[in-house]
């Protein structure tokens, strides 16, 4: 059992998690995730690496109430504990002195794309962060994100905070006004890292996302997490999370994540899950 020592919500129906994980702490890079049980008849919830504490042995996880497990997930408090906390998986994200560095975060995107920032910034390079969400309450950690970051843009598709677009309008505006940054990595919901990426592309500038495909066992075994890059199969859970974003075949990976809508719907309306074990509930 692995206990979890500190709840805070950082927005409606958005909580962050610091779980006692010592082993996993010891070997966590940014870029990395892990992979959850609430109990032991739970599914595997994959979730990205928000933050790590090799001295105090803890992984920091942030999450949204999507579906049943993430749910059920939510209801935990402060002592309780979730059955299984298996990482770190996956390969860790290439940090080197690229010059400047875009980091683009989209909803609770901002959390996976802060540690990878931090370690952007200690390479030396100029680390400029994008962040944007519907509404200025779904907005979190922008504290953090101004500590790793050079210039912090913040933007809401509302208008309630800072000012109205998405982070593909900020993104224009900054290379039109600042010149092609030398990197862009895009972290968030598939439709926006796919829009990233068509925008960097006709500036032909590099750009890198980090998938989160439905998945089942994290090792490569069971084939469910599986992307065409570049016009050949890889899994996100063994080659990934992150991957050339001009290269990945994105209305492929849009029509996957939608195949178990209906199961999900069912088992949120039952109050179970409606996988089977065969499927990821969307966090």
């Amino acid at each position: 059992m692995y206990q979890i020592l500190s709840k805070k919500t950082l927005a409606p129906a958005i909580h962050q998690y610091e779980i006692a994980a010592p082993k996993v702490a010891k070997k966590a890079k940014a870029g990395q995730f892990i992979i959850l049980r609430v109990d032991e008849t739970g599914e595997r919830i994959p979730l990205t690496i928000a933050d790590f504490d090799r001295e105090k042995g803890t992984i920091t996880i942030v999450f949204a109430e999507v579906g049943y497990s993430t749910k059920k997930l939510a209801k935990l408090n402060a002592g309780d504990a979730v059955a299984d906390f298996v990482g770190p998986l996956g390969v860790a994200s290439h940090v080197d002195k690229f010059g400047t560095v875009v980091m683009v975060a989209g909803g609770v995107g901002v959390a996976p794309i802060y540690p990878i920032a931090r370690e952007m910034k200690k390479m030396g390079n100029h680390v400029v962060g994008i962040m944007g969400a519907r509404n200025k309450d779904l907005i979190f950690w922008e504290d953090r994100m101004k500590e790793v970051t050079d210039e912090l843009l913040v933007t809401t598709d509302d208008g309630s905070y800072v000012r109205k677009g998405f982070v593909t309008d900020v993104l224009r505006e900054y290379i039109e006004k600042e010149g092609k940054p030398d990197l862009v990595m895009a972290i968030g919901p598939l439709p926006m890292m796919k829009a990233v990426a068509d925008l960097t592309r006709g500036y032909e500038i590099k750009t890198m996302v980090s998938l989160n495909s439905i998945m089942v066992d994290g090792t490569g075994m069971c084939g469910a997490c599986r992307v065409t890059v570049g016009g050949e199969t890889r899994f996100v859970c063994v080659h990934g999370p992150e991957f050339d974003g001009h290269l990945v075949d994105f209305n492929e990976q849009l029509m996957r994540s939608r195949q178990y809508k209906t199961e999900e719907q069912h088992a949120l309306n039952r109050g179970g899950c409606g996988c089977g074990g065969g499927g990821k509930c969307h966090g």
